[in-house]
């Protein structure tokens, strides 16, 4: 028996363009295995029957994919009848993504099984398997797929089935998750059937199945619709688990496609996103991180096009560049700068320096991409220095703020004949010049171009690439390629665990994010018994930095075998732990990166070897694994005979979905054990009713008072517009008073809002739910997440559901509480509290009902005058002993009779001893009304320096 693997081009194989329906109703009864002879036929027909005797008859087609969180898991299988009365020779062949691996391949020819074995490969070979995936990625006329194929003899009258596996994490782009599967049996069959099964515990949403797509070689597909789900598709759906089944019949085949090459059936979907910190999933100790945020201003780009106009060209490639082009430029954003570099045998820039995003800028350059001509070699080095010069250039001469975003957009069709034609070279070069501060993305359009040089480019330079075919749509792909970067949103991220807590991470620095994409990061833990893992994501946004940080509970996580992510083969006994493979595919996905971008072979070996010897314990087919065919004994023939025609991709999903919706599904938070509300902090505040605390540390005195205030009105609490530019007001919200209360009703500050107008003027409006910071670019940011957020002079930090912490110029601290109540009474209602921390960088102007007192020292006497001497607040007992005495409070050229009296703060939970304002009328500047601000921003006050007119 003859037996070919591999990956290579598969042509289509083509029976005709009779009519469908014709066609179909013939082959209805040739597709039965024991059909009889076929009687009296016109000669059309009689040609028809020995062309389907003549090869091999496809019977059944099936690909069954199971995707949990991400991860997808995909078994394609075929059963073939050779009706011949001679041994025919057939090709199987599979379309898979090229970020996949494959895992597992089997063929079942008559009574013997041979099921494949992932091997280790040496270093020569491993070397020409590189070199093959990246011919097979330039011959197969697909956009990032690849073949797989394998060839045997089936005897005559004999039956062959096929199982192939193959892994793949699913990569976000422009928002939306991509499943890809290639229905291609190149025949009309007799059965053919696509399911999908989607988990995703976050949540399902957007979820689409386009119509067919076509192959990328034209003719293949006639597509029935051009709108529309593909026919007989049925979706299921609820709000974590999706099935789509596609299962067309020999007739829905035919008006499809006459000769049975169908094309992709694909699925997009996106997952909720709450979490700004991003989405954590632990199983058996091993986690993943999904962070993808929203809500982000974008950062400025600085992007310089560097497009080829050498002779090849010519024609359509060029006019699709072109058409692109004027599309991609009126997509740039005011904030950004740009150039446009053309490059042939010689470099023509279009500005000798990078210009601002106006409309005459785009106008003209549109102008000049019209008259680019074809002509000339290919210097690709010299174009990339000259683009990667102009940027350099760009940053140092207007000292450019290090959070923009600088790359290049290279677009080329060929090979370097011009210039420095060797690839090593250029990639040094172009390193070197870029050093790390510019990111290059390729595109390579057409079968002629470098891809590997391209390739490396990008990896070296933090950028990506793709490959473009030449046809009628290349403007789309081009203008889809770019719609991927054209908003970063972070720069300079950075994901960090506690030191100690995790082992074997993957990636954590990323040069860039972008919007619509995804950083996914895996681990294990050390400690199996952690309760919390903590996370913290550092990153630049326009001009702020950003730090989010949360505990996620990873305790209740582990479990058994009851997630399992496929039928593994028979010698397989590793943990079917969908979350450690994912790990494993995103370990060696980046080893093989390392790989290729090293020169030094030293560390290419070891990388190789690691690399390899993850592949194998994971059975992951890679450029450093093969897989050899064995046929497996009379025993364990029956046992995998059993196996691969019982088997699917994945498990069903009842036992996923209950293990995602059962005991392994994670708690919501708990707050209060993450987080400690209670602050040491400065007792000066505002809180509860609400009662007024002002504390004097050079005295050692601390003064109480309350304020009834009405709902609806917003008072001043700190007043210093004119001096160091910050005004604090907090609007109240009313609420019934308690029973046998001797109030009517009670008030509480439900917003504090915040005006800092220095260095940079911002806005904070803080809710018991969300933050609001407004400094040009508009932030929202939920109370019951952890996250810290800043720019230049001011820093917001939210601890979850317990306390917002805001800092300005690292000189003034304010601290808000958050009140929430799980069941609150009538008289209840979730509100803040409000306290200074730190005060040094208020004048001594400050006013407001708490920012009057910041700068003044209080005295304490007894009168009435001779009756008693100065006793000191820390006698109470004498004070309170001596009842005809009263305790007079100076303060600003006040005088207050106080009493000594116990209060609760910080929530609650601290019991402090202060001097009680008997009068706080008498202890304030002016009156109730003169601290009533018009709006939660009003910066005006009727005393001091600020003082309204």
């Amino acid at each position: 028996m003859l037996l070919i693997l591999g990956l290579c081009l598969g042509l289509p194989l083509c029976i005709g363009h009779q009519d469908p329906l014709v066609l179909a109703e013939e082959l209805e009864e040739a597709l039965r295995w024991d059909a009889p002879q076929i009687g009296h036929r016109v000669p059309r027909q009689i040609r028809l029957q020995q062309r389907l005797k003549t090869k091999p008859l496809m019977t059944h087609f099936s690909v069954k994919s199971t995707i949990i969180s991400r991860y997808a898991f995909t078994m394609v299988s075929c059963s073939l009848l050779n009706r011949a009365s001679e041994d025919k020779e057939f090709e199987f062949q599979m379309q898979i993504p090229a970020v996949a691996f494959i895992t597992n391949f089997t063929m079942v020819v008559g009574d013997r099984v041979y099921q494949g074995e992932v091997t280790e490969k040496g270093k020569k070979h491993g070397d020409r398997a590189r070199k093959q995936d990246n011919k097979t990625l330039e011959d197969n006329g697909e956009k990032g797929t690849e073949t797989f194929s394998a060839s045997v003899n089936i005897p005559s009258k004999e039956k062959a089935a096929f199982f192939l596996h193959y892994e793949e994490l699913l990569q976000r782009r422009l928002g939306k998750y991509e499943h890809v599967i290639s229905v291609r049996p190149q025949q009309l069959t007799g059965r053919l059937h696509v399911e999908v099964n989607i988990l995703e515990k976050s949540g399902i949403v957007s979820l689409e199945v386009p119509p067919l797509q076509n192959s990328r070689q034209k003719g293949n597909v006639k597509a029935e619709d051009d709108v529309g789900l593909p026919p007989s598709t049925v979706i299921n759906q609820n709000e974590t688990f999706a099935r789509i089944i596609f299962n067309p019949s020999i007739i829905q085949q035919a008006k499809i496609a006459q000769n049975g090459i169908l094309g992709d059936f694909i699925i997009r979907y996106d997952v909720n996103r709450e979490q700004r910190v991003g989405e954590i999933q632990v199983l058996n100790d091993y986690f993943v991180h999904y962070f993808a945020p929203k809500d982000l201003p974008p950062l400025p780009k600085n992007v310089v096009f560097v497009l080829d106009s050498s002779a090849s060209m010519v024609g359509t490639k060029l006019r699709q560049t072109k058409n692109a082009l004027f599309t991609i430029l009126h997509d740039l954003r005011p904030q950004d700068h740009f150039n446009i570099v053309g490059f042939s045998n010689r470099i023509k820039v279009w500005q000798n320096h990078l210009v601002p995003v106006t409309p005459n800028n785009i106008r003209d350059s549109k102008v000049y991409i019209h008259h680019m001509t074809p002509t000339g070699g290919t210097d690709i080095n010299g174009a990339l220095q000259k683009g990667i010069e102009l940027l350099n250039d760009h940053i140092a001469d207007n000292d450019i703020d290090s959070r923009s975003v600088s790359l290049i957009v290279f677009l080329t069709d060929g090979k370097a004949t011009v210039g420095e034609t060797q690839s090593s070279r250029i990639l040094s070069n172009t390193k070197e010049a870029a050093r790390g501060q510019v990111c290059i993305f390729t595109i390579g359009i057409g079968n002629d171009v470098d891809f590997k040089l391209l390739e490396k480019l990008s990896l070296e330079n933090c950028g990506m690439t793709r490959r473009v075919q030449e046809e009628d749509n290349a403007k789309e792909q081009l203008i889809g390629f770019y719609d991927e970067i054209r908003t970063p949103l972070l720069s300079d991220i950075r994901i960090d665990y506690p030191p100690g807590s995790v082992e074997r991470v993957t990636q954590t620095l990323f040069p860039n994010y972008f919007n619509g994409s995804e950083i996914i990061i895996a681990g294990k833990l050390i400690d199996s018994q952690l309760d919390n893992l903590h996370v913290e994501v550092t990153a630049s946004n326009s001009k702020k930095f950003v730090v989010l940080k949360t505990d996620v509970p990873v305790a209740s996580h582990s479990t058994g075998n009851d997630v399992t992510g496929v039928s593994t083969p028979k010698d397989q006994h590793t943990d079917p732990n969908y979350v450690e493979r994912l790990w494993s595919y995103l370990t060696i996905k980046e080893l093989l990166t390392s790989w290729l971008k090293s020169d030094d072979e030293q560390e290419k070996e070891l990388l190789m070897e690691r690399a390899r010897a993850l592949a194998v314990n994971y059975h992951f087919l890679t450029p450093f694994t093969s897989l050899k065919m064995k046929e497996l004994t009379p025993e364990a023939t029956q046992m995998a005979a059993k196996e691969v025609y019982g088997s699917s991709a994945a498990i069903g999903p009842e036992t996923v979905v209950q293990s995602l919706h059962g005991k392994n599904i994670s708690p919501e938070p708990d707050f209060k054990k993450q987080y400690n509300p209670r602050i040491k902090i400065s007792r000066t505040s505002a809180d509860g009713d609400p009662h007024f605390v002002v504390d004097f540390p050079l005295s050692k005195l601390t003064v109480c008072f309350n304020i009834d205030g009405n709902p609806g009105d917003i008072l001043r609490l700190v007043s210093d517009h004119m001096d160091s530019g910050v005004t604090v007001n907090g609007e109240l919200i009313g609420a019934p008073a308690p029973p046998n209360g001797h109030k009517k009703f009670r008030t509480y500050f439900r917003t504090i809002t915040i005006l800092i107008n220095k260095p940079e003027r911002s806005y904070l409006e803080i809710t018991p739910n969300r933050i609001v910071l407004d400094g040009g670019d508009r932030l929202v940011l939920p109370c019951n997440q952890s996250v810290v957020v800043g720019s230049w002079g001011l820093e917001v930090s939210v601890s979850a559901n317990a306390n917002v912490t805001v800092t300005i110029q690292g000189t003034i601290t304010f601290v808000i509480l958050i009140h929430l109540y799980k069941n609150p009474a009538p008289y209840q209602r979730n509100h803040l509290g409000f306290y200074i921390s730190n005060s040094k960088g208020l004048s001594a102007n400050c006013h407001g009902l708490l920012g009057q007192f910041l700068n003044q020292e209080p005295n304490l006497t007894k009168e009435p005058a001779g009756s008693s001497s100065y006793r000191s607040h820390a006698d109470p007992a004498v004070s309170q002993a001596d009842p005809s005495s009263e305790t007079i409070l100076k303060v600003k050229g006040h005088r207050v009779p106080v009493v000594w009296k116990q209060r609760k703060i910080y929530n609650g939970q601290e019991q402090i001893d202060c001097w009680f304002a008997r009068n706080s009328a008498k202890l304030i500047d002016g009156e109730y009304k003169d601290y009533v601000a018009s709006h939660p921003f009003d910066t005006q006050t009727t005393f001091g320096i600020g003082a309204s007119q």
